[in-house]
This record gives C-alpha cells, structure tokens and sequence, in this order.
C-alpha cells in the first residue's frame, strides 16, 4: 500500500502542482510590460484624458447616427405609404435589401477581421502561461463553442415568441369573432327586424338567424380570401404553397424571428464595444489614443446602421426600438468612462485581464459570425425574393462586398 501510495505521489502530484500554478500565473494581476515601456509610449495623463473625451463626444454621435439612419428611413417609408407600418414581406423596397446586404459584410467583417483577431491576440501572448493557451486554439474553439449558443437561443428564442404570438392571436379572433355576432344581433334587435319579421320567422323556421350566421360568414370567407392573396405574393411565377388549411406561406421569416435576431445581434456587438472602449479608456498614452478616435467613429457609424437595419425589420413599437438604440450608442462611451475611472489600478497588460479580454472577445466573434452568415446573408441571399431579381441580386452582392472591405480596411487604424 506504502508502495502505491509513493507511486501515486511521484507521478500525479508533480502534475497537478504544475498545472494549478500555470492557473495561478493565468490569473494574476502583475504587469507583463517590460520596465518604461509606458513612458516611451508618450505618457500623458492630461492630454489623454482631453482625447478620451473627445473620443466620448465623437463616437457617442457617430454610433447614434449610424443606427438611426435605417430606423428614420423605415419611418419616413412608412408614412408614404399612408402611415401604417409597412410589413415585412411587402415594403422592403431594393434600397432597404441593399442596406441590409452593406451591413451583413460589415458585422462579417467585425467578427473575422476585428473581433477574432482581438481575441487571439489576447489568449497567444507571451504573458500567459505557454500551457494551455499557447497549446489550444481557445479563440476558435471558444468562438464555436458562442456560435452553437447562439444557434440554440436563436431556435428556442422564435420558438417561444412565435406560440407566444399565436395564442395571443387566437385568442384575440375567438373574441373579435364573438363580439361579431353579438353586434349583429343587436343590430337587428335594434331596428325591430326580429319583431316585425317575427310571423316569417314561424313560417320558415327562423330565418334571421340563418342571415346573421350567413352574414358572418361571408365576412370569415373574405377575411380568410384576403389572407389567402396577402400571403401568395412572394412568389416569382404566382405559385404560393398552401398548407392543409389553405393558408398560404412565403418565404419571410417571421417578425419573431426578426425580434429574436436583433436583440442577439445587439448582444455581440454590445459586449465588444465594452471591450473596446474599456480598452481606450485605461490608455495614457495620446499617441495609442489619438487615431484609434477616427477609426472606432467610423466603426460604431457602420456598426449601428448594421443593427438598426435589423431593428427596424423587427417593427419593434417606437419605445423599444428607441431604448435599443440608445443602449447601443452609450455602451462604448460607458466603456470608456470606465476605464478612464480604473485607469489608476486596472492594468489591461496584466494575465487576468488578457484572459477575460480573448474569452469575451471570442464569444463575440462566434455570436457575430453566425448572425451574418446565417440570419442575415443566408436569410437574404438564398431567398425566392432574390433569385427572382437579377439585378437585385448582383447589387447586394456588390453591396455585401463593399460593407466587409470597408470595414476591414479599419482594421489598419484600429
């Protein structure tokens, strides 16, 4: 027994001693930067404080410019149409697929070019421990691991919206339907048609009643005929699908499905723009500060007008969609006060810090890239919608390849 237990204890403990101190290395606070490395950075405190305000003011404007364009240009959409909200299927008139084509390649482009590429960097420094982040591709691994997710949350999120629409529906045509026949009923009462019919009605065994019932269902027949035609034009030569009912489908997705997209979406875009402008935040250095300004402005301008094509598609009610907004445009200035505030004792170059940086940082990427490539490109892209459109088609291709080279192309700045 002596001896296995000596045996164990050769052979285990030296093993796992090794690995809870690479966990204790990983998890440490100590600066990894070389000594002076800040003070040959141009270390300013004052200047780069009057910058991140600057970077405050500017991208705070730019972020809400970018998600409100989309959403006042549905607006102003739906008021030359009579004011009613248009629905999803009819009025997404060519400008409104191109837009969304432009911000696809944009949110593409930020989780491959900017967001991964973050993420690796973090997680392959030479401050952590060589194993296991050198020994494991954690920022793809982790990335997959988000993508999956979000493949659940979404399924499960439009699967839950859309029993929660239907039953809400149901039950409002059960009582629309019963209020139907009360009204006509007291609509005859009222003009005395019951009474002074009352002896035709001995004669032919109540025949008011026949009428109202056929009046309601003439109204159920054109009711149902209008959603049979609403439904049946999506299609490029005129033929719609029909289920066992008669109800015909076309190949939109659904407004649940647009809710559950867009408030995914805002999630992984939320979640980096904290990162990033946490990141600024915590920099003394105006010469590190100064251009990431420009390039983070014009990466929240293409960012927002990518997320408020998809909140504007969800036809969210005017309080929603403005409180969306807004979370969105405060989070990377909120990011940077932060680290402006923490900016004394947080150290960005500390094993902790670049640890929690790449896992939030590959999280976002996987989350990022499954939205573009599977509800906004494939949604789009491999639709009847635009098979059906040549010219359609080659201009949001145009249009998605423009999007992902410009915002790759920041990837120089920042």
């Amino acid at each position: 027994m002596l001896f296995f237990e000596e045996m164990m204890e050769s052979s285990y403990v030296p093993y796992i001693r090794t690995h809870l101190q690479q966990i204790a290395a990983s998890l440490s606070t100590a600066s990894c930067a070389p000594p002076g490395a800040e003070e040959k950075e141009c270390r300013d405190e004052a200047a780069a404080l009057w910058l991140k305000m600057v970077a405050v003011a500017a991208i705070l404007v730019s972020g809400a410019t970018g998600v409100a364009i989309p959403l006042l240009g549905r607006r102003w959409r739906g008021r030359g149409v009579g004011g009613a909200p248009p629905s999803s299927s009819s009025s997404t008139g060519g400008l409104f697929v191109l837009t969304k084509a432009f911000a696809a390649g944009v949110i593409l482009a930020t989780g491959f070019v900017h967001v991964l590429d973050d993420a690796n960097d973090a997680l392959t420094d030479p401050c952590l421990p060589a194993v296991p982040w050198r020994r494991f591709p954690f920022p793809g691994f982790v990335a997959m691991l988000a993508a999956l997710g979000t493949l659940v949350v979404d399924f499960v999120g439009t699967h839950m919206y859309e029993q929660k629409h239907r039953s809400e529906e149901e039950q409002a045509a059960a009582a629309a339907n019963g209020s139907s026949r009360e009204e006509i009923a007291a609509a005859l009462l009222e003009d005395g048609a019951l009474e002074a019919r009352g002896d035709v009605e001995g004669r032919d065994g109540g025949g008011h009643k026949e009428d109202a019932m056929h009046i309601v269902g003439m109204r159920a027949h054109a009711a149902a005929h209008r959603h049979r035609h609403a439904h049946g034009r999506g299609s490029c030569h005129g033929g719609t699908s029909y289920d066992s009912h008669g109800h015909g489908h076309d190949e939109e997705p659904s407004q649940a499905r647009h809710v559950v997209v867009s408030q995914v979406l805002e999630l992984g875009i939320v979640s980096h723009s904290v990162i990033i402008g946490l990141s600024l935040g915590v920099s003394r250095s105006p010469c590190t500060i100064r251009p990431l300004v420009a390039a983070l402005s014009f990466h929240q301008f293409f960012e927002g007008f990518a997320l408020g094509g998809c909140i504007s598609e969800a036809q969210f009610k005017s309080s929603s969609a403005l409180l969306m907004a807004i979370f969105f445009a405060i989070t990377t200035p909120a990011g940077i006060t932060m680290g402006a505030g923490v900016s004394s004792f947080y150290n960005p170059n500390s094993p902790r810090a670049l640890v929690v940086e790449g896992i939030l940082d590959s999280m976002s990427a996987g989350i990022l890239i499954y939205m573009a490539l599977v509800d906004l490109i494939a949604a789009d892209f491999l639709s009847k919608r635009m098979s059906c459109n040549p010219r359609l088609q080659v201009g949001s291709y145009i249009a998605l390849f423009l999007g992902a080279m410009a915002m790759s192309s920041l990837a120089i700045w920042a």
